[in-house]
């Protein structure tokens, strides 16, 4: 007793505290006190006081005691005391712990902030030490909230992430399932998709599930959790599925020993296409927390299979265009072999033995003497008209059906036709050919004969160009055909779709011509410019076999 008062007394003589110093400390929130190097508190604040039962001293009594109900100095579990850390570093310290009961080492929601900061004497050194006790609780689940939003963002980042460029359906639900395993902590779920038709849900990639569960279940809109996730559209958390009346398929949960559950729906636009479940096999593994962020990731990856259906949507489009368009250029292939056969065995032949008849029947009347000058004018205007019309015929024939690629290969056709038709006009033609000494495959030769012409016809009907330089380099890999003028040029940006006038018709051909065989076309032009078109083909796919290189007659 008499060490308690000489206690007191020493804390009187060491702090001196006046009753301004007092009522700026009691009007302090926070829980402040004074202790001497063995533990002794020398005062408390009015936050302080107001936290101990009323008849509880603490004036000279050690603080463990009297604070914490504890027998000793602060240590683990509980925390440790920071006084040590403060003696040795001579600098204030800082923990931040759960708030405990009274006498317990039971934890409470609470967290409290502790900094104590060292007093010093006339000397200099360590005699007492101020503790400040902060309820931090608000700070701590900010912080938390903060960290589990950071959590979600990463989650959701790498959901996009992982799922980014892709566009096949299969490869994104099993990217994304794994993604998802992996963040939740999970070895158990899968992805069920909703058929639009029936809009029955069944699984289509799973983790931790037997092939005979997957096959089993499948389920109408409202049946069983997941159909009633998928009808809700709203996500759902159990601590045991096995116990739910709501399972649709209770023998096969049992059979595989599923308990923890998570079943979020998968959403575009509002639209559900599909629900994600994960399962644990133990109860009670999942949060809400984990229900939020799932739903957040199934709202994301809805959005995901959305594009992949449209996706694939478009390709079939797209292939059965690609095939339309293969069987009428083919079908207009035929087309023009057969008006060139027909051309070729009658119209040509009877204009040719119409001009020969023509010529003997002037022959004959000039022999004859016969004298009507109008009546020879006539024969030889007609004779001369059949004649330009056979010539026709034959340039007709000649685009119908190249004879020259059937005999002499793709250079030798480019270089003609464009001599054909260009040069007559004063054009100046160059001409540069590597690598296609050999014949290409069939339908390469006809594919880049075809764009030739349409090239040429477009330099001939628009360009006014005074020079068209041509060039074509083949290697074991591709073709190239680079064909330039120095013409009047055109906007490409201009020229987006084939307009009601046909415009912007043989460029769309061209480019769809090259795509029917895996090549590329590519059109560089400025008005004023000239125009530039370069065409690459791949050869690798087709045979070499020379024998089918020509067309059939």
């Amino acid at each position: 007793m008499d060490q308690k008062k000489a206690a007191i007394r020493q804390a009187g003589e060491t702090t001196s505290w006046d009753m301004n110093l007092q009522d700026v400390v009691d009007g302090i929130e926070d829980k402040l006190f004074v202790i001497d190097r063995q533990y002794r508190v020398n005062f408390a604040n009015l936050a302080m006081k107001q936290s101990l039962p009323e008849s509880k001293p603490f004036i000279g009594n050690l603080c463990y005691e009297v604070f914490e109900g504890r027998n000793n100095p602060c240590s683990f579990p509980l925390w440790k005391c920071p006084l040590a850390k403060v003696l040795q570093s001579n600098e204030p310290a800082t923990i931040i712990s759960p708030e405990h009961a009274l006498g317990t080492e039971t934890t409470s929601n609470r967290y409290v902030k502790i900094t104590v900061y060292p007093l010093r004497d006339n000397q200099g050194d360590i005699n007492a030490f101020v503790e400040l006790r902060k309820d931090v609780t608000a700070e701590r689940e900010l912080e938390n909230q903060i960290l589990r939003r950071h959590h979600h963002l990463h989650a959701l980042n790498r959901i996009s992430t992982a799922t980014s460029g892709l566009w096949d359906l299969d490869a994104i639900l099993n990217i994304a399932l794994d993604t998802v395993l992996e963040i939740i902590g999970a070895t158990t779920g899968g992805i069920l998709l909703l058929h639009e038709q029936t809009q029955m849900l069944s699984y289509r990639v799973y983790r931790g599930l037997s092939v005979k569960y997957v096959e089993q279940v499948k389920m109408r809109l409202g049946e069983g959790v997941a159909g009633r996730v998928a009808q809700t559209g709203e996500p759902v958390v159990l601590q045991d599925i096995s116990k739910d009346p709501r399972v649709a398929y209770p023998d096969l949960v049992s059979t595989e020993g599923l308990r923890g559950f998570v079943s979020v729906p998968l959403k575009a636009k509002d639209k559900v296409v599909g629900v994600m479940n994960v399962a644990a096999h133990v109860p009670g593994q999942f949060s809400a927390e984990d229900m939020y962020l799932l739903n957040s990731i199934g709202c994301q990856l809805g959005t995901a299979i959305e594009q992949a259906r449209l996706y694939q949507r478009l390709e079939l489009g797209r292939e059965r265009y690609q095939t339309l368009l293969q069987h009428a250029l083919t079908a207009q292939e035929e087309e023009r072999k057969r008006l060139a056969r027909e051309l070729h065995d009658e119209t040509s032949q009877a204009l040719t033995s119409l001009t020969l008849n023509l010529q003997a029947a002037i022959t004959k009347a000039e022999t004859d003497g016969i004298i009507d000058a109008d009546f020879i004018s006539k024969l030889q205007k007609i004779q001369s008209l059949a004649v330009y019309t056979q010539n026709e015929i034959v340039k007709l024939m000649k685009e119908l059906r190249p004879t020259l690629l059937d005999e002499l290969g793709l250079p030798a056709a480019i270089s003609r036709y464009a001599k054909d038709n260009l040069e007559p006009l004063g054009t100046n033609i160059s001409t540069e050919f590597k690598g296609a000494e050999e014949r290409l495959p069939t339908e390469v030769e006809v594919t880049l004969f075809r764009i030739s012409q349409g090239i040429i016809g477009n330099i001939l009907e628009h360009a006014q160009a005074k020079n068209v330089s041509i060039r074509l380099e083949c290697d074991a890999r591709e073709c190239v055909l680079d064909i330039k003028d120095d013409g009047k040029g055109f906007d490409v940006s201009k020229i987006t779709r084939v307009d009601k006038g046909g415009r912007g018709a043989g460029l769309f051909t061209m480019k769809e011509r090259a795509r029917l065989v895996g090549g590329r076309c590519s059109i560089k032009s400025q008005p004023g410019k000239g125009t530039r078109i370069v065409v690459k083909v791949p050869l690798k796919g087709f045979t070499a076999d020379a024998k089918d290189k020509s067309f059939d007659s």
